[in-house]
Formats: structure tokens, C-alpha cells, sequence
């Protein structure tokens, strides 16, 4: 497959994604495709790749800088910054978007945004946001929002793939964003994965050291499947 290294600015800093595409030349349906909020891996990286073995375009965006993990003694404050400025983060989205659509191997009209935990909500916020995305998935992904989805306004379908043990983000914060989207008039699903609880896809999850967070092989398989059946109707 074709693959690159792209070095962008956004937020002030040096951003660098990794993009993939199928050999062959042509435009590609695409996915932008956003990290856990610990920053960009090779996990990420991995579910890129697998999308452009797939035949999609693939662009694992950076919302950090730097193209790799934040150190833990920054991450709180980092991500505590973005989750507090809407805006802010969705400007960072909008520009590792824009990397993507410009890339020769993409199809402009037909892009998806997936994201995981902390990309999850970037990925929701880009929806929000009303741009012109045929999907927005969030696995695991944080459901609040400073700017909530104006009626009408977001153009995606919408997909929320969760663990029902998830204590980040719970049943409170999983009903309030089912009542976001119903008032929003959005097309939207959801999924909800008994057992399963925070990073329930990523393999180190259990790094952490966190008992609410735990990779958990089913619902990493559903919540794939969950997906693909998205991207089929929504492309």
C-alpha cells in the first residue's frame, strides 16, 4: 500500500499523521481516523492500515504534535485544555481533515471520521460541527460536549460504540448524548457492550493500570463489525 509520513501546524505546533491508501492510483473513499487521547500509535496507526487493506484512503491524524504519545505528566492538562475549548478542538480536527482532502488519493465526497476515546469526541465534535462527513463513529469515545449539535446541523450518520462498564463514560453521559442527538434531529445509533469497560479495543490497554480500563476482545470484534456495517450504509 502507499504510505507517508505528513507534517502539518496546527494548535501552535507541529503536527505529523500517517496516511494510507491502496496501491493503484485512484480516488478512495476516506476515513480520518483520531487517537486515544494518550496520542498517536502505533495501535492507531495499525487501525489506519487496516482500513487502506480495506481499499479506504486513511489518514491517522496527530493531536499533540510531534507524531507520537504525550508523557503522562502532560496529558491531563493537555487534554483537559481541549476538552474545555470546543473551538480549539475542533479546529485541530478540521486541520488534519484538511491534510486528508488533500491528499491525491482521496475522494472528497465520500469521508468518514472514526476516533477512539478522547479522538472519538473530536470525532463527534467534527460532526457537530456540521461538516460535510458521510460518518462519525466514537468508540469508547467521551459523549460531552461544551457545544452541543444545533438542530439540523449535523450532516453524518452517527455511531457511539460503548462498554456498559466504561466508569469514564457512563450511563448518565450515554443518556444525556442520546437525548443530544434525538433534540438535534441526528440519524444516529448506538451501541452498548456488556462487561466491556474503557479502551475496550486497544490490546495495551491494561498498561494503564486503571481497573475501569481493560481491552476486551469481543466487544473489540463487535464494535468492528458495528462499524462496518456503518461504513456500508453510509457509503
Amino acid at each position: 500500500m502507499t504510505t507517508r509520513e505528513l507534517s502539518y501546524q496546527a494548535d501552535g505546533r507541529e503536527m505529523i499523521g500517517s496516511f494510507y491508501a491502496p496501491e493503484g492510483g485512484g480516488r478512495h473513499k476516506a476515513v480520518l481516523v483520531c487517537h486515544e487521547g494518550t496520542g498517536l500509535s502505533d495501535t492507531t496507526r495499525d487501525v489506519a492500515k487496516r482500513l487502506a487493506g480495506l481499499g479506504y484512503a486513511a489518514f491517522a491524524l496527530d493531536f499533540h504534535g510531534g507524531g507520537k504519545p504525550l508523557p503522562m505528566d502532560q496529558l491531563m492538562s493537555r487534554a483537559g485544555e481541549l476538552f474545555g475549548d470546543s473551538p480549539r478542538f475542533r479546529a485541530i480536527g478540521k486541520a488534519g481533515l484538511d491534510v486528508l482532502l488533500a491528499q491525491p488519493e482521496v475522494d472528497s465526497a465520500n469521508v468518514a471520521v472514526i476516533g477512539y476515546c478522547m479522538g472519538g469526541a473530536l470525532a463527534f465534535e467534527l460532526a457537530r460541527e456540521g461538516i460535510d462527513l458521510k460518518l462519525a463513529v466514537g468508540l469508547h469515545a467521551n459523549l460531552v460536549t461544551g457545544m452541543p449539535a444545533e438542530k439540523g446541523a449535523v450532516k453524518a450518520k452517527i455511531l457511539a460504540l460503548t462498554g456498559a462498564d466504561d466508569p469514564i463514560v457512563d450511563a448518565a453521559q450515554r443518556a444525556a448524548f442520546e437525548e443530544e442527538m434525538r433534540a438535534a434531529e441526528v440519524d444516529w445509533q448506538s451501541f452498548v457492550y456488556g462487561g466491556a469497560k474503557h479502551s475496550f479495543t486497544n490490546p495495551n490497554a491494561g498498561d494503564m493500570g486503571h481497573p475501569g480500563i481493560a481491552y476486551d476482545k469481543k466487544a473489540d470484534a463487535r464494535s468492528w463489525k458495528a462499524m462496518m456495517n456503518a461504513f456500508d450504509e453510509a457509503f
